[in-house]
């Protein structure tokens, strides 16, 4: 099991640590709600060093991630981020990602710590001559600074106009004097930035944002709080919501499948889309008690299966139980009654579009 450089630290500030993705990571250190909450209400930082990043550059780097992601690539500039998958040959997702635009020719590769070798495997089988990739998963901490106070809590360690970056762009700068990329993303929908920084200078940044967040009460915040936080705003989890096995169209994930372009297994999907979907990934709230978990079934009045969860868990904000599961249509519809299996028990929900939390 791998540990984050900053392993000790976070068992000094409380951390329960627990085997995440092949990871020693904090799950929680006051409790799940509590960070929940400070997140959307102030500002939390998140150690997600886990992540992957490859670096891709090369004359032919443009064309290589046009046909190995689904978005276009074409459409980035300098300091502009994307979303998008690696679709496999089988119709699947081989994994979601985000495309960073660092210069023409020059790219940056975020992806899930769980399949950082799978995915270098898949991208290497297909990198034509003329295209370098170095996987510097290794050499890069990453914290996810989130949450309204964000740009305050951060501002005075840095140059970077802060409060004038707008969402999926980032910039090279610096955090505390030491050389970073600074990204407006996250993966909480609550706003805010994702710092990089090498490995040497961990310590010291982590140290500098909680120095410069006191005043905003800035926290850690763990794991779990990560995953209520995603599950509010619908966002999918890998090895949850989509897999290998789940086409990027049933997955609701259409606008970042840009057929204009030629990418792998373009046509299968086409042909998909063409032919309409049989099943959707979209949202549930429950009515009746009881929490939704991955793989339980989902029911109809009937009591016959109609699909599967994939993700559920109890919203601290809305203090109602949501999840997220693959139905059959028509029972995707928003407002169709339906049933979820939970120990034997028929537990009633409806079908509600994500975001949970608008």
């Amino acid at each position: 099991m791998k540990k984050l450089v900053l392993d000790q630290v976070h068992q000094d500030l409380g951390g329960k640590m627990v085997d995440f993705a092949g990871f020693h990571m904090p799950v929680q250190y006051e409790g799940l709600k509590v960070e929940h909450l400070h997140v959307r209400e102030k500002v939390g930082v998140f150690d997600v060093s886990h992540m992957g990043e490859f670096f891709v550059s090369g004359p032919a780097a443009l064309d290589f991630l046009q046909k190995t992601t689904s978005n276009d690539v074409s459409k980035l500039s300098p300091g502009k981020i994307q979303y998008s998958c690696m679709p496999n040959d089988k119709g699947g997702i081989v994994d979601d990602l985000l495309v960073y635009c660092i210069a023409e020719g020059e790219y940056l590769l975020v992806v899930n710590a769980s399949n950082i070798d799978k995915d270098y495997a898949w991208l290497d089988s297909h990198r034509p001559e003329g295209v370098k990739m170095d996987n510097q998963s290794d050499d890069w901490s990453l914290f996810a600074v989130q949450g309204p106070k964000a740009a305050e809590a951060l501002q005075s360690l840095t140059d970077t106009d802060l409060a004038a970056m707008t969402y999926y762009t980032f910039e090279m700068g610096k955090i505390d004097g030491a050389e970073a990329i600074i990204s407006a993303t996250g993966y909480t929908g609550a706003g805010g930035f994702e710092i990089y920084v090498k490995n040497e200078n961990a310590l010291q940044v982590w140290n500098a944002i909680f120095k410069a967040g006191a005043d905003f009460d800035i926290k850690p915040i763990g794991l779990g709080a990560r995953d209520t936080l995603r599950m509010e705003k619908g966002f999918c989890l890998y090895g949850n919501d989509i897999d290998d096995s789940t086409s990027p169209l049933e997955a609701g994930l259409g606008w970042i499948t840009k057929f204009s372009k030629d990418f792998i297994n373009s046509e299968a999907l086409q042909a998909q889309k063409e032919a309409g979907l049989s099943r959707r990934l979209t949202g549930f709230i429950m009515e009746d008690r009881g929490i939704p978990r991955k793989d339980y079934r989902i029911l109809n009045a009937e009591g016959d299966a109609i699909g599967v969860v994939t993700s559920g868990t109890q919203s601290p904000s809305l203090d109602q139980a949501i999840g997220l599961g693959y139905l059959n249509k028509p029972y995707d519809a928003a407002d169709t009654e339906i049933y979820i299996e939970v120990r034997n028990k028929q537990l009633k929900a409806r079908v509600s579009k994500p975001p949970f939390l608008k």
